[in-house]
This record gives structure tokens, C-alpha cells and sequence, in this order.
């Protein structure tokens, strides 16, 4: 899957490049191809560092910075998809720079984030991974461990 979608984004992106092109013409969507790389420099820093102001406000706060931390995660994708060049690229990149359109998927990413977390804590058929935590450990003579 991640294959197909390795060599057919290009591929659409040079689509929807000369259609863009065809539209508007080529020098005004070189143009915009162009514009996109500072916006999306310029965003990353003005929202990444707002994302980071939150992020210690709520550690200062003691509350869980989960929110926060998806948010600047979605911000930083959101820039560099925007450096990135290509319409489609800028478009997904605009969409995770935008709040309105952020807290819907973070939702999303938060629900999928735990059910990975959920199920890989509650694997069946494997044993427990155990810690020795106070250095309570010894060694067991090789005729008393079980086959």
C-alpha cells in the first residue's frame, strides 16, 4: 500500500501541475509552486511556536499535554507539506495548519493512536513483558528452568 501510494503521488501531483497550468498558465503556477516553499516556512514557525507556548503552559499547568502535543505534530506536517512543492501537498498542508479543520483529525489520530496502544498492551499469546525494577533479580540454575 505504502508503494502505491509512493509512486502515485508524484504522478498526481505532475496531474494536477499542468492542469494548474492549463488553467491559469505556466508562469503564474510556477509562481505559486514557488510562494508555497516561505508561507510554509513562515507558518511552521509562527504556529509552531504557538504550539510550543501551549505545550508548556499545560505541562505548568500540570494538565496532559496530549492535545497539545497532536496539534504540534499536525502543525509541523501541515508546514512541510507546504514546503514541499506541489498543489496537492499544499493543499493537505494548508488543511493541517487550519484549527477548524486540525481539531476533527485530531480526534481521529487520538482514537487510532489508542486503539494501537490498547491493542498492543493486550496481545494474546504472548507473555508479559516483566521489568526488574528494584534489582530483585538472581540467576536460576539451568535444571530448575522449565523447557
Amino acid at each position: 500500500m505504502f508503494l502505491l501510494v509512493l509512486i502515485c503521488w508524484p504522478v498526481a501531483e505532475v496531474l494536477v501541475a499542468i492542469e494548474v497550468a492549463r488553467a491559469i498558465g505556466v508562469l503564474p503556477m510556477l509562481l505559486a509552486l514557488i510562494a508555497s516553499w516561505p508561507i510554509g516556512s513562515w507558518a511552521l514557525r509562527a504556529q509552531g511556536a504557538a504550539a510550543w507556548r501551549r505545550l508548556g503552559e499545560a505541562v505548568a499547568a500540570s494538565r496532559p499535554p496530549g492535545r497539545e502535543v497532536l496539534d504540534g505534530a499536525m502543525i509541523l506536517v501541515g508546514g512541510l507539506l507546504l514546503i514541499v512543492p506541489g498543489f496537492i501537498t499544499d493543499v493537505f498542508g494548508a488543511l493541517l495548519l487550519l484549527p477548524p479543520t486540525r481539531a476533527p483529525l485530531r480526534g481521529l489520530v487520538a482514537r487510532n493512536l489508542q486503539s494501537r496502544i490498547v491493542v498492543r498492551a493486550t496481545r494474546f499469546g504472548r507473555p508479559p513483558v516483566r521489568y526488574d525494577v528494584d534489582s530483585t533479580a538472581t540467576d536460576i540454575d539451568k535444571p530448575r528452568l522449565r523447557p
